[in-house]
């Protein structure tokens, strides 16, 4: 199931830079959550497993089950809109696990996405969103009037842009000492700006629902990408700052503004 990637010269040395001790493995099949049977497989290439485990009353009666799931004692590695590289800490050492859906993507790209990985594991950053929010995940149910799983997206949405302000800091430095990954970081950037810059209008056609759009702009801040209202509010030091409590009011006053 797991098998040690070889890191390209650049991966490496952000590695080394950030997140040393971390482990990077190339998965045999693709997963959102892996099964129970094939997580504890971990259990045969790392020291240890040490799996996280949240109150359940952080979470509202109607949450969905994978994140009751992942919130329980079991070991949960892999969730829903995490991509096609994940990390955790609930082994020793930390790995990085790099999904067999990479294949076909330019190799700068695959760098890139692996140097984020290791840059989120040295910034000590929560693995999952619930994690960030902790017990405020009801106030922010409360004030996003979509079904769970919808919400359960613009959370995972709203907790990637809050890491993309942190990390982008990091990547805009890399022109000198990473130049190959800093031109991947460019281009992905360059190739979402046209589809951020038309969310508003998406959004008023229906092409687009609102949790999409969070999504979309929420990946967009770790490119430093300019983003449009009401997305723009989140693109700020405030929210870097304060978090939770930034980003449950942002989707307060945002949904009140949509119902007016």
């Amino acid at each position: 199931m797991f098998e040690a990637r070889a890191l390209s010269d650049q991966v490496e040395a952000v590695r080394e830079t950030h997140a040393p001790d971390a482990q990077v493995f190339d998965c045999d099949r693709d997963f959102e959550t892996l099964p129970p049977a094939q997580a504890e497989d971990l259990g045969l290439v790392v020291d240890a497993l040490e799996p996280a485990s949240y109150p359940a009353t952080w979470l509202p009666e109607d949450a969905p089950q994978l994140l009751a799931h992942y919130a329980s004692s079991d070991l949960t590695i892999g969730m829903p809109g995490d991509g096609s590289v994940v990390w955790t800490r609930q082994t020793e050492p930390p790995v990085v696990l790099v999904k067999p859906r990479v294949q076909g993507s330019p190799e700068s790209f695959v760098d890139f996405l692996l140097a984020e990985a290791v840059v989120q594991l040295g910034l000590d950053v929560p693995e999952h969103f619930i994690g960030f929010f902790e017990e405020t995940y009801r106030d922010l149910d409360d004030a996003v009037p979509l079904d769970p799983n919808a919400t359960y997206q613009v959370a995972a949405a709203l907790y990637d842009g809050w890491v993309g302000l942190q990390t982008r800091e990091l990547f805009a430095d890399w022109d000198d000492d990473h130049p190959e990954l800093a031109d991947a970081w460019q281009d992905a950037g360059t190739q979402l700006e046209d589809r951020v810059a038309g969310l508003p209008r998406a959004v008023a056609r229906g092409d687009t629902d609102f949790a999409d759009a969070t999504e979309l702009a929420c990946a967009a801040i770790k490119h430093a990408i300019e983003l449009p209202a009401p997305f723009a509010a989140l693109d700020t030091e405030a929210y870097r700052d304060h978090g939770p409590e930034y980003a449950i009011r942002w989707a307060e006053k945002t949904f009140e503004s949509i119902e007016e």
